[in-house]
């Protein structure tokens, strides 16, 4: 899940054919992939550059305008996001200079004891995911050091909750909460970022207060085994009925996998599988041939809407994760059909209709993390054929004056350049490319793990 700007859109596209008629031809057999991952490189270099002259530090730059503008902290200041994403992506890219400067600015500027309140979702899976990745990579104490302060000031959002349920907002300096209107991704997205905290520190507190908020997620299924999208965090009670594979779901799933996949606890294992049996069996269907996950009512199975989150798209690598390898690959090939119809994947997709329902694109990394997944985990060519087209696309479509811009309509020709370079764009897309051609001795590909940030937990060498 994302926080984003989302524009709600339902016409269809008939003009979707006659747009970049190159894109859709898939790159041919026996391309040499090391030059395609010198290019991604090549092209992670520039666009840092312009970062560092324009807007370093700045939590995001807008490629457009040369621009900068906080994210985390909506009035500023900026707490370098871009770069502290960026870190384990340097790294693997062997940009090591580049790496460096990164860490430089961080120990010189980077602090927490600031009046002012962060999204705690956010700030785990982006600030801690990316300063612990970044400490694996370089062995910099001070990178641990800062994670293990700002995951400190993010506790009370658990400890002070009733239920275990994280409150959505905390302060840094007070640890005030607020807000109890949570969802199953921001109560349960934590455990491998804290769990590998718990790991480093020896403090334990965060393991079992991410363990304890995806318990109480879990305990509230509904008797079919889904869970709904909304909840109270002080009373526990559901505050929807909607179930659904993406947002604002999503990384709750994948993180049931990770407490399994780093920690090796099957209660995370257990809770994952019951889970994705549950939508495999009331919320998967297919359509024209091709696998899609409806919502659907969380205690009656009713479908609600055949409407997709882009997001949603992640959830071809994590059945491939998890070894279900079959429905994994069935469900990639349906995102791989609308790539091939749209060239960019729209925000919001109606497989019913096979049309946009959001016209937006947010530089979206899912289809190509499902891409890595998939090819680690038993793939090939194909994979790599899909990510390279992906790659391709937002070259075409994305590349602005200092960086790679959103787009704000896909169906427009040329498609209309949004002006902003989400911080996750250093964290994941960049990162899934290089690893899917580069073949670098710098990770694992036999043994690894990667947050639903990507940021890699396991597998750095």
């Amino acid at each position: 899940m994302r926080i984003t700007r989302r524009l709600l859109l339902g016409a269809p596209l008939a003009l979707a054919p006659l747009r970049l008629t190159t894109a859709g031809e898939a790159p041919s057999g026996g391309r040499d992939w090391t030059a395609v991952a010198e290019d991604v490189r090549g092209e992670m270099a520039w666009a840092w550059k312009n970062y560092v002259e324009l807007a370093f530090g700045q939590d995001q730059l807008k490629p457009v305008s040369g621009a900068a503008e906080p994210f985390l902290l909506k009035n500023g200041p900026s707490l370098g996001l871009s770069l502290v994403e960026a870190l384990d992506t340097l790294y693997l890219m062997h940009l090591d200079a580049e790496l460096e400067e990164a860490v430089r600015w961080i120990e010189k500027n980077l602090h927490f004891d600031i009046d002012g309140e962060l999204q705690v979702f956010e700030t785990n899976i982006r600030m801690v995911g990316g300063l612990l990745a970044g400490w694996l990579a370089t062995h910099n104490k001070t990178l641990l050091s800062l994670a293990h302060d700002l995951a400190e000031r993010l506790l009370p959002a658990f400890t002070k909750s009733p239920t275990g349920i994280p409150y959505r907002f905390v302060n840094l300096k007070t640890g005030a909460v607020r807000d109890p209107q949570t969802f199953p991704a921001e109560l349960g997205t934590y455990i491998s970022e804290f769990g590998t905290l718990a790991r480093a520190t020896g403090d334990q507190r965060f393991y079992d207060a991410a363990k304890n908020a995806a318990r109480a997620c879990f305990d509230r299924r509904s008797s079919l085994d889904l869970v709904a999208d909304t909840i109270d965090a002080e009373t526990g009670k559901w505050l929807s009925r909607r179930a659904t594979v993406g947002p604002p779901s999503d990384s709750y799933y994948e993180y049931l996998y990770g407490g399994w996949r780093l920690f090796g606890d099957t209660d995370f294992k257990h809770w994952y599988d019951v889970h994705a049996a549950a939508a495999l069996k009331h919320q998967a269907e297919t359509v024209n041939g091709r696998l899609w996950f409806a919502n659907v009512d969380f205690e009656t199975g009713a479908r609600i809407d055949r409407h997709q989150s882009e997001l949603a798209a992640f959830y071809a690598g994590l059945l491939a994760k998890a070894g279900d390898r079959a429905h994994a690959g069935a469900y990639l090939e349906s995102w791989a059909a609308v790539q091939l119809r749209f060239y960019v994947l729209p925000e919001g997709f109606d497989y019913g209709t096979f049309s946009p329902t959001r016209v937006t694109n947010e530089l979206r990394p899912e289809f190509a993390d499902s891409c890595l997944a998939l090819f680690v985990h038993g793939g090939g060519e194909r994979e790599r054929q899909l990510g390279h087209l992906h790659y391709l696309n937002m070259k075409r479509t994305s590349r602005a004056r200092f960086g790679y811009t959103i787009i704000d309509d896909i169906t427009t020709l040329p498609m209309r350049q949004g002006d902003l370079c989400p911080g996750y764009w250093w964290a994941e897309q960049m990162k899934y490319y290089w690893l899917l051609f580069s073949d670098t001795p710098r990770f694992d590909y036999a043994n690894n793990y990667l947050s639903t940030e990507g940021k890699v937990l396991a597998g750095l060498r």
